[in-house]
């Protein structure tokens, strides 16, 4: 490993990228994604056939609770013994990959695929890690993940770190420095994928990432960036793949509990990989996801959250504004002073209570006409909630510790990263 990642928790690995195959099929969209469409895995499933493809390398959640889940992971853990026992694989060893990634909508995202040190990652709400869970883990969530990946000899990431960089000093300038490095990949993503081309980082590429890093972890500025006088250094927040990060640690902490530690250096499960993304990269945005009660009575509801937080009222004032819609009209609720740095993190956990103790369903909407829509139908109610500034992303998991679950969407489900790079964890 380069020297200058020593003390980053983010570094080179050995990256194993396929050869001798047709990538427009070898690579897939994340597994977490069309979970109610199984008819979009019908056609990649038509589409790839027998050509080799991360889509036998993966289990798509729609089957994670499917009747033959337990033969469909042993058959995942036996193509990839395959897949590696005929050299499928070319290993770049000690590497970074600086991706371009052209999405439906033309715009570009610029990434950086790499590991992480699981060591330096917490999920738990209040970690003071470097790396951080950006909503609440589910735990429930964990356990079937950690059976596709516990036996597992290969790991193919989806998780999307993100850097605070507004300055652009870390990922960003790769991109006038591609003609010293190595095209590893170029070609179209299936189902409006977008486009995609990778390049192997030269060694000067390297240390200019390593030391812009450097910068970012630097306990003084991130005081000075945060207004906070000191506490622990988040470097990264995990954008997309949260579960999946937490199933490698889970599954790391397992092997711990197995080895001494003077083994755990040398433990490859120790480590993840991942890309890392700046947030303020231009083609990253976040929005809104709206809240939808069903089977309420909506007046009822208003007034039971006016009496839920002293000083609350009808109407708009200073404070959090909560906005609603129902079939008697639309309104607002005023919450002064609130305790939580966003609008969602003072209503959510008025929302779980509630759902609770009366019974009725929550439904998390993308799109503010559609939940106007569901809203204004009889019996139900929508909470309109503002989108997340990207400026609001850190300094509220650094104050709040974890965002609401559902609080902001990374771009729409054909944008999510696609399965493409491996790595061995066995």
């Amino acid at each position: 490993m380069t020297h200058a990642f020593e003390h980053l928790p983010f570094r080179p690995a050995d990256i194993l990228l396929p050869q001798n195959c047709e990538y427009s099929k070898w690579s897939v969209v994340a597994c977490d994604q069309y979970t109610s469409q199984p008819e979009y895995w019908q056609r990649v499933e038509e589409y790839v056939g027998s050509a080799p493809s991360t889509l036998r390398l993966i289990l798509p959640e729609s089957c994670l609770d499917g009747p033959n889940v337990e033969t469909d992971i042993m058959e995942v853990n036996n193509t990839m013994t395959r897949y590696l026992r005929e050299d499928r694989f070319k290993t770049f060893p000690d590497a970074l990959l600086y991706v371009e990634r052209r999405l439906d909508d033309g715009k570009v995202r610029r990434g950086l695929v790499g590991m992480v040190d699981l060591e330096d990652y917490d999920y738990e709400p209040g970690s003071d890690a470097s790396i951080r869970a950006t909503e609440g883990t589910v735990m429930s969530r964990i356990p079937p993940r950690v059976a596709v990946r516990k036996n597992a000899p290969l790991e193919l990431p989806h998780v999307m770190l993100l850097a605070d960089d507004p300055q652009k000093t870390v990922i960003e300038p790769l991109a006038g420095r591609k003609d010293r490095m190595e095209l590893v990949y170029d070609f179209d993503l299936m189902e409006r994928g977008g486009h995609i081309a990778g390049w192997k980082l030269d060694q000067e590429s390297m240390e200019l990432v390593a030391g812009a890093l450097s910068t970012l972890a630097d306990p003084a500025a991130f005081w000075k960036k945060y207004g906070v006088e000191d506490g622990a250094v988040m470097l990264f927040a995990v954008g997309d793949g949260n579960h999946s990060l937490a199933t490698a640690k889970e599954c790391y902490e397992r092997q711990k509990k197995l080895n001494p530690p003077e083994k755990w250096d040398s433990l490859p499960a120790r480590f993840a990989l991942c890309e890392l993304v700046n947030l303020h990269d231009s083609s990253l945005e976040f929005e809104a996801i709206h809240r939808v009660l069903f089977g309420v009575d909506p007046v009822a509801l208003v007034m039971d959250l006016c009496a839920a937080f002293p000083g609350a009222h009808s109407g708009e004032g200073e404070g959090h504004v909560l906005r609603y819609v129902h079939a008697g009209g639309e309104g607002a609720v005023t919450i002064p002073h609130p305790r939580a740095q966003l609008e969602v993190g003072t209503l959510q956990p008025f929302l779980d209570k509630y759902v609770k103790s009366h019974g009725v369903r929550i439904d998390y909407i993308h799109g503010a006409d559609v939940a106007r829509q569901l809203g204004r139908q009889p019996g139900n109610l929508a909470f309109l909630l503002p989108a997340m500034g990207k400026d609001q992303l850190f300094p509220t998991v650094i104050r709040d510790g974890v965002l609401p679950r559902k609080t902001f969407s990374m771009g729409h489900a054909h944008d999510k990263r696609f399965y493409l790079e491996a790595r061995k964890i066995r």
